[in-house]
């Protein structure tokens, strides 16, 4: 596998100069990011596949261990705040569990069964989605996960380092990230998992533009748990419409937090014509102004269709599940 072979570069590294081992990381890491645009069609295509799997309830899940695992779950624990994907629609599959987020635990990459387990604990559905992360492409835990996800119907990705490994070839759709040799020979954490944490953003950040949780560039579900979100709410409210920080403040609170529904407020909707507008609309902001009229392009949704298409853009609270050593 290309990330365990030493690189004859890098040969002597341990007799540069800092400034010369510094630059040699530096130029991994921009390598890093040609190996995910490389991966551009994959990621593409991965991401809308992905889409119309969650569009339609389903739940997406994380799975890998070490470097992989922590990064996997550093992605998806960011979508709740960020984007306001509900925490029963996210699942954490760690090998070794929540400590292994703080330090290696002996084994568990290996422990095939824990990966069954976990997959059946939490009976993945053709509805859902799992998203396997490997450097090497062959890590049996996350790779049992994927098989047994597969076997279950729910839709696949691998993300892996090193071309034709198991975690590539049987998954729905493979991300191949071509990073090479390490300048640590089987330092993962190094360009390859350079590689794995912006594949994982672009993918994760693609699919929640795509299901509505930006508009105008902006994170209109985020939430405001502490008092920076609060006044990102205030200040993007403030942004799309001009209002002042009194009428954006009092539109909040009459929506219980949620920007869209204040942004909607704001251009002169009552309450429930609001949230009828957003359920319509798929939580999809420019639909919903359309459907009221606040925008003049035309809009295309399925005849009579009153019920929403996936989960509801607001009020959604719950408990990712995470896995268990």
């Amino acid at each position: 596998m290309d990330t365990e072979h030493p690189s004859p570069r890098y040969s002597d590294i341990d007799a540069w100069t800092p400034a010369d081992i510094l630059d040699a990381m530096i130029e991994g890491q921009f390598a890093a990011v040609a190996a995910v645009h490389g991966a551009r069609p994959a990621l593409t295509d991965a991401g809308l596949a992905i889409e119309d799997r969650l569009r339609h309830g389903g739940r997406l899940a994380y799975a890998g261990a070490g470097t992989s695992g922590r990064l996997a779950v550093q992605d998806g624990a960011e979508l709740m705040p960020t984007f306001g994907w509900p925490e029963e629609k996210l699942l954490f599959f760690m090998a070794g569990g929540k400590d292994a987020l703080l330090r290696s635990v002996e084994g568990a990459e290996d422990a095939q069964h824990h990966a069954t387990e976990l997959v059946a604990k939490h009976a993945l559905t053709a509805q859902d989605v799992l998203i396997a992360v490997a450097a090497s492409g062959t890590t049996p835990f996350t790779l049992t996960c994927l098989r047994e996800a597969k076997r279950r119907g729910a839709l696949t990705v691998g993300i892996a380092n090193n071309r034709g490994t198991p975690i590539l070839a049987e998954a729905d759709h493979a991300v191949f990230l071509d990073t090479g040799p390490e300048p640590i020979a089987g330092s993962t954490r190094m360009k390859a998992g350079t590689a794995q944490r912006i594949a994982l953003t672009l993918l994760s950040s693609m699919v929640m533009i795509r299901l509505g949780h930006v508009y105008e560039g902006l994170m209109v579900d985020v939430q405001a748990v502490n008092r920076k979100l609060v006044k990102r709410s205030e200040t993007m409210l403030t942004q799309l419409t001009g209002r002042s920080s009194e009428e954006v403040r009092a539109a909040l609170e009459r929506a219980s937090g949620s920007v869209k529904l204040a942004l909607l407020l704001l251009h002169g909707c009552d309450l429930d014509e609001a949230r009828h507008a957003l359920k319509r609309a798929d939580g999809q902001v420019r639909v919903a102004m359309q459907l009221l009229g606040k925008a003049y392009e035309p809009v295309e949704l399925d005849a009579d269709d009153d019920e929403p298409l996936g989960p509801s853009p607001e009020g959604r609270r719950g408990q990712a599940a995470f896995s268990e050593s």
